[in-house]
């Protein structure tokens, strides 16, 4: 097999201020692979640090620095990255998630470095700050219908993050790119519509680590944001499964009230966290999430009842 039988897989990193922090690992790791044929494609969203001088650090002419003039959003610099791609396939990778040494080359070979296939996912790691692992879980969607794929990912069973997934870069620019109405879930629709559309190929194993930040506080913050995105993709998600059944629907207006409510849940201020739920009430509560909704109220009247006990000691 002659070196042009093997796709060039190019990897985005769009960095903000990680140079004294994470930025180093994930070069290294990057670099590390046992794949020859990478481009490394690193995006500066105009951080302050020291960010260049760490990348120049590297002298490994498969690396493309380039600095923003402004900081044009996390969005826009993902999709940057994808512009910039030379490959036929496109791994994003986030300035703090790391990749195992064999990634790409354990899925190039699971597609026999055909360029054609949409989607290629592995298992995942969830990592610390210090890079710690939390749990992990392997990849079982091999053979998976993609309404049996999409309902594995509701119930636990398959993980969705990026630094398990390699795009083919054609046809994440045919449905364009990462799209900013569907944040914080556009990386999701990108995965289930390359799936869906053309074809995916599962690896079992574990082959990238997702570092987890204590950040329940800042996410819960934009808990409109999450549930409205939540709906949007959800809609996606039953357009793409052929003979759609509504018990599909069901499942996903479930899973997905689930996680808003685990955000509305995480918040600390009592009066807040009910403002939450009020807000999931209102995206989820017309469904079948009786259990969910049932809890949150508990909790809500709980939470309302300790209060008022402490307003009561402070009169007192």
């Amino acid at each position: 097999m002659t070196s042009r039988s093997f796709p060039l897989v190019s990897i985005g990193i769009p960095t903000c201020n990680r140079a004294d922090s994470y930025l180093r690992g994930v070069l290294q790791c990057v670099l590390a692979q046992t794949y020859p044929h990478i481009e490394v494609i690193i995006s500066d969203n105009n951080s302050s640090d020291n960010t260049e001088e760490v990348v120049s650090g590297f002298s490994d002419s498969r690396i493309r620095y380039i600095r923003q003039a402004k900081n044009i959003g996390a969005n826009n610099n993902w999709n940057f990255c994808l512009e910039q791609a030379s490959g036929g396939y496109f791994l994003l990778l986030h300035d703090d998630d790391l990749i195992d040494a064999d990634h790409i080359e354990t899925c190039m070979k699971s597609v026999a470095y055909e360029s054609g296939i949409g989607l290629i996912r592995t298992g995942i790691r969830w990592i610390d700050s210090n890079g710690v692992v939390a749990h992990a879980k392997h990849n079982p969607a091999t053979g998976l219908s993609t309404e049996e794929f999409f309902t594995a990912w509701f119930d636990g069973k398959v993980p969705m993050h990026l630094c398990g997934t390699i795009f083919n870069t054609k046809y994440l620019r045919a449905i364009g790119g990462f799209k900013q109405d569907f944040h914080p879930f556009q990386d999701v629709l990108a995965e289930v519509e390359l799936a869906a559309r053309f074809g995916r190929v599962d690896v079992l194993d574990i082959k990238a680590s997702f570092r987890q930040h204590d950040s329940s506080q800042t996410r819960a913050q934009h808990l409109e944001t999450w549930c409205k995105a939540s709906g949007r993709l959800l809609e996606v998600m039953c357009s793409l499964v052929s003979n759609y059944k509504p018990i599909f629907r069901k499942k996903g207006l479930r899973f997905f009230a689930k996680h808003n409510y685990k955000l509305a849940r995480e918040i600390k201020s009592p009066v807040a966290r009910m403002r939450a739920y009020m807000v999931v009430f209102y995206h989820f509560g017309h469904f079948q999430t009786w259990l969910i909704l049932v809890t949150s109220r508990i909790n809500a009247f709980r939470d309302l009842w300790h209060l008022s006990k402490k307003i009561k000691r402070t009169i007192t």
